[in-house]
């Protein structure tokens, strides 16, 4: 996100020395995407930060298409997801591509005892129910129902949540995820007609510095293993930092829908964007204001993409018999609309409240093993009249 930011105690000049009160120095470490053309922060530890002292063992956790090539719409009941105390474990790939792993989780307890790093992917987590804080190596974000958490790929992290019920939509990402472009100048602030402001985001605060020796549990994602690595350092030693390369939150409840007097395309709820998929909010928001207008959406066919709906809360009036946590898959090739009977009763409404968010890949999605248990098998037919 092109927003400088910056938390405790930094030299005034970058790349110079910058000594404790013992005179020896703080170490500095360039945390940086894209080679060096991207967005970094600059960071000074308190100790090395590449003290390694041991590489123990690797689990292959590479999701795994149950469907050879998928042309079913299903309906998955996500909430029946079963609870799983660990927040690692309880992380269920049930669609991925080569771009992007979409991932159920229930976790019953905060992440201790170890810290985790996605070497691969940008984290997209999207909080269902819960509360906590998200603990990072450049400060700490509190969270709650409604909020998007932007891990950023290599960012050491550990999530602490305020009770056992958890329900989490994380989209992982091989690319880097950003605010569409179009909401943006080109010097990277938010233009007057996006749905959202640089106001609206949670930035890292409350920066805590370990200082710290022994044995620290890092749990490293990469090429879809999970590696087991012993630190001698605490990983949270950080004095100091500035730049644009760090975790953030935004709340859905904070999108700002954009309205017409017809019906309006999904691109207008685009929330963030990557070169393989889009992310929208759809939230509450007035109908179309045309007097003869019919508010649900359209019949459309998804030609170069498919579409995951991720339903949240509230009344969703293109589907009858949808609840919050079920999630609808339309893949490319086949048409998809509103249920029928919905569609002539949207006209002469005033407005909806529902919350959902949805997911558009511009690859076929891969069905796994953990969602077919979530499908509920028929959700194909329900255009029949």
């Amino acid at each position: 996100m092109p927003l400088y930011h910056k938390l405790g105690s930094i030299p005034h000049k970058r790349h110079t020395t910058f000594r404790k009160q013992d005179g020896s120095l703080y170490y500095e470490q360039l945390f940086g995407t894209i080679g060096f053309d991207g967005m970094s922060s600059l960071m000074y530890h308190v100790h090395r930060p590449t003290q390694v002292k041991e590489i123990g063992k690797t689990l292959d956790i590479a999701p795994r298409a149950a469907v050879a090539h998928n042309i079913h719409s299903r309906l998955l009941k996500g909430l029946d997801l079963a609870p799983v105390k660990d927040y690692l474990e309880s992380r269920a790939v049930i669609l991925f591509n080569g771009d992007v792993n979409i991932t159920l989780a229930a976790p019953r307890e905060s992440q201790t005892g170890y810290f985790y790093k996605n070497a691969d992917a940008d984290e997209l987590i999207f909080i269902h129910e819960g509360s906590g804080v998200l603990k990072t190596m450049l400060g700490e974000l509190p969270f709650e129902y409604g909020d998007y958490l932007l891990i950023p790929r290599g960012m050491i992290y550990q999530i602490h949540f305020d009770g056992p019920e958890n329900r989490l939509f994380i989209v992982e990402s091989y690319h880097p995820v950003y605010t569409p472009k179009r909401y943006r100048n080109w010097f990277g602030q938010h233009l007057e007609h996006s749905p959202f402001c640089e106001r609206d985001f949670k930035l890292p605060q409350n920066l805590q510095t370990h200082d710290e020796k022994g044995e620290f549990l890092m749990k490293v994602k990469k090429q879809g293993q999970l590696h087991h690595l012993v630190y001698a350092t605490h990983p949270f030693d950080v004095v100091g930092w500035d730049g644009y390369n760090y975790p953030y939150g935004f709340s859905i409840h904070d999108f700002e829908p954009i309205t017409g007097r017809v019906h309006q395309p999904p691109p207008v709820h685009q929330t963030f964007e990557t070169s393989a998929f889009v992310v929208c909010s759809f939230v509450p928001r007035l109908y179309d204001y045309h007097p003869e207008a019919i508010p649900a959406p359209y019949n459309h066919s998804n030609i170069d993409s498919d579409e995951v709906l991720y339903y949240v809360d509230g009344d969703f009036m293109s589907r009858k018999g949808i609840d919050k946590g079920y999630i609808s898959l339309h893949p490319a090739g086949i048409p998809h609309g509103p249920h029928p009977g919905t569609y002539e009763a949207s006209i002469g409404k005033k407005g909806t409240e529902e919350l959902a968010v949805m997911v558009d890949t511009f690859k076929p999605l891969q069905v796994t093993q953990a969602a077919l248990k979530l499908d509920n098998g028929t959700y194909y037919q329900s255009w029949l009249e």
